[in-house]
């Protein structure tokens, strides 16, 4: 039985409408958008069932969500400015920052999500430790949506079952959304993300003060690439690998391993982590007042398998739509209201998604396009670009020059490996 607190009946509501938005998942996606309902006066409840949650997570942040969200200094690990490729046969690329005020930034989830989190509530947002069971969509009209959950907030394994009623749900509850569940959003195709977090000597440490390293090779992810990033006191040493491979996965973390056995020797595993994550957008995303965010919508790009600021940056682009149309709390925001935030996403950042994609298929493909792609990483102008269009999310084109030279050199760097020829490992 549900039992609705005194606090959230829904036969409270005053007759002068105010807008009551529920927010399901309290990491960056949720928070973000939580923070920005809040801000803007809209009663915001933002749901999350475990709060030390640590989410396995490579955890790098470009400069560009340091700046637009307002990150403390404290929430950054470390500040990355070199970048070690290595490829199959451990040609190793180094690739360096010039300008001492850019960098990666290095996060634990558990920190960056806890700040997002507690700064959302510190603004208004209402923060429940809950679990989300049950979500009644009655109808697509103005029928208020009933959101069923366990109230975890004494402690308890089961938590008490509660219920509330509200205008507009967003779903910031991962993978395994309840929430696209809920609207029937479709499926996805998925890849696996295994990590282990190793304690490495401080002598060892210091190699990695700030650099992180990338490997690619069919030894460590047939379609991905493995990582070692630099946390405050570890290394977080992790591969991925498409959903077809997973049972590769512990095969795979060993080949990481043992490349990177020379800079992680005598470390010790002080937490081992796996997740799924998505590889492309859902079907559908907006149904009648519920929309999706973050890992919920699938806003995991290939190649590169960044998510943190895009799930930020969905967030708030949906608060941004559902303020909007709600003129000062006045009036329910609709379906196609809600799809706005849609086409202003897909329209700032599809083009992001599409071209990752065809590098994934081009450049990971077999051993010897990745030695491709590590020696076509050594090129200062390659380099260039990656890093701003990666830094600020913001793709300047190259004068014509630059474009042609590095097309030649893409071209010229698959040719030399065979790499245009049909796959074979």
């Amino acid at each position: 039985m549900l039992v609705c607190p005194s606090s959230m009946d829904c036969s409270c509501r005053s007759k002068s409408l105010t807008l009551r938005v529920a927010v399901v998942g309290g990491g960056p996606a949720g928070s973000c958008a939580a923070e920005t309902l809040a801000k803007s006066g809209v009663e915001t409840y933002l749901f999350e069932r475990k709060l030390d949650n640590a989410k396995p997570c490579g955890g790098a942040i470009p400069l560009c969500m340091v700046q637009e969200f307002e990150l403390p200094p404290e929430i950054i690990d470390r500040r990355v400015r070199k970048m070690k490729m290595i490829s199959p046969s451990n040609v190793e690329v180094d690739i360096k920052l010039n300008n001492e005020d850019e960098y990666i930034g290095m996060c634990r989830r558990e920190v960056l999500d806890g700040f997002l989190r507690d700064r959302a509530a510190s603004l208004g947002a209402k923060l429940i430790n809950g679990r989300v069971l049950d979500i009644k969509i009655t109808d697509k009209g103005k029928s208020p949506y009933v959101i069923g959950y366990a109230d975890m907030s004494n402690g308890g394994l089961e938590g008490v079952m509660r219920s509330l009623e509200v205008d507009i749900i967003i779903g910031a509850d991962g993978f395994n959304s309840v929430v696209a569940k809920a609207i029937d959003a479709g499926d996805y195709n998925y890849a696996i993300a295994f990590q282990e977090r190793v304690r490495i000597s401080p002598e060892k440490m210091k190699y990695y003060e700030d650099r992180a390293e990338m490997y690619v090779g069919n030894d460590v992810s047939p379609d991905f690439y493995a990582w070692v990033f630099p946390k405050f006191d570890h290394v977080a040493v992790g591969t991925g690998t498409m959903r077809v491979n997973q049972k590769q996965i512990k095969t795979l973390q060993a080949g990481i391993r043992a490349r990177a056995h020379h800079r992680i020797e005598g470390g010790e595993v002080i937490k081992v982590e796996a997740h799924p994550i998505p590889e492309h957008p859902r079907p559908r995303r907006v149904v009648g007042r519920v929309a999706l965010v973050g890992d919920a919508a699938g806003y995991v790009t290939k190649s590169s398998g960044e998510g943190i600021y895009f799930a930020a940056k969905s967030g708030r682009m949906c608060a941004e739509a559902i303020v909007e149309f709600a003129k000062n709390n006045t009036r329910i925001p609709t379906e196609a209201d809600l799809k706005v935030y849609i086409k202003r996403w897909d329209k700032k950042y599809g083009i992001t998604y599409t071209v990752l994609d065809i590098l994934q298929r081009v450049f990971y493909r077999s051993d010897a396009t990745r030695e491709a792609f590590v020696e076509m990483c050594a090129d200062q102008d390659v380099q260039k670009m990656t890093f701003d269009s990666y830094l600020y999310k913001t793709v300047v084109p190259a004068n014509p020059f630059i474009q042609l030279k590095i097309t030649a050199k893409t071209i010229g760097s698959l040719l030399r490996g065979n790499a245009l020829a049909p796959t074979r490992d």
